[in-house]
């Protein structure tokens, strides 16, 4: 990638993580550009889930990882769609500017996924270890996990959420775990540690923003929702950890830093192996 585009990458996932702030901080400035009014749990799990966006994209222009940002591309291409899908049917049935300024913004939006996904896959993976077994078992549970919770998201099933959800952020969360779905299949397809560590630093990311929320949560847990927030805490647990360990502290795949400074992946393997796995993926 040239500088301007890996700028214009980090600089993009800056003012992401900024959004996650204020909306972790219930800053209106931040909250506004939710279409639905929402409760501050809520807003904390948008804030989980820009900090998921915007920590990759980082990554990405620091590290120079182009075919990465594919995965996460398709991601929001399909979370957009689904966003456009369901601004629009609310739109429809009651008219609301911010609404329909959500619904054509994330239209822009899918189309722009959709380039990035056509420029990204010409690229090759540049660090092409094979992601370790337990890395990839876990991504074929999470989405397998995400498609069920997107299904009973959009059909508005109750206390899927450990709090009360109206039924437009149910139908809004479900397209966002649809999208999460799609990201994580990518990461299966495509094996390799270039392709796995930007949903390893995304979900890190989601977790840290979500964890104390949610163990303070059960404080005030209604009875009926206390499975919800068992099964939610323990995936977040489980999938932080694993992240901590596979970025820090495995010494295959956690991070090092090249001499200009930028973070790269340790490469146990001669450039030839490289290139003959990559050819293979």
């Amino acid at each position: 990638m040239n500088k301007f585009f890996r700028g214009g990458l980090v600089l993009g996932g800056t003012v992401t993580i900024i959004y996650a702030a204020g909306f972790f901080l219930q800053a209106p400035w931040a909250t506004l550009i939710w279409p639905i009014k929402s409760p501050r749990l809520s807003n904390i799990f948008i804030s989980s889930i820009l900090a998921a966006i915007g920590t990759p994209i980082v990554w990405i222009g620091l590290a120079d990882e182009a075919r990465a940002m594919v995965g996460g591309a398709l991601n929001l291409l399909v979370t957009n769609v689904g966003f456009a899908a369901a601004a629009f049917t609310f739109q429809s049935r009651n008219p609301q500017p911010v609404m329909l300024i959500f619904g054509i913004f994330s239209s822009l939006m899918a189309v722009l996924c959709i380039g990035l996904v056509v420029y990204g896959q010409r690229k090759p993976f540049q660090d092409t270890k094979p992601v370790p077994g337990i890395v990839r078992d876990s991504f074929i549970v999470f989405a397998i996990a995400l498609q069920v919770t997107s299904i009973a998201l959009l059909t508005q099933r109750p206390n899927i959420f450990p709090w009360p959800l109206s039924g437009e952020n149910s139908v809004m969360y479900g397209g966002i775990f649809l999208g999460a779905m799609w990201y994580f299949l990518y990461g299966v397809v495509y094996p390799v540690w270039s392709n796995a560590r930007g949903q390893m630093i995304g979900f890190l990311a989601y977790d840290l923003v979500l964890i104390v929320p949610f163990v303070v949560h059960f404080q005030a847990i209604r009875p009926e929702m206390l499975t919800s927030l068992i099964v939610y805490t323990t995936v977040i647990s489980y999938s932080g950890l694993l992240a901590v360990y596979f970025l820090f502290i495995h010494p295959a795949t956690r991070f090092s830093f090249g001499r200009s400074g930028i973070i790269s992946q340790d490469r146990n393997e001669e450039p030839g192996m490289s290139s003959h796995k990559a050819s293979k993926t």
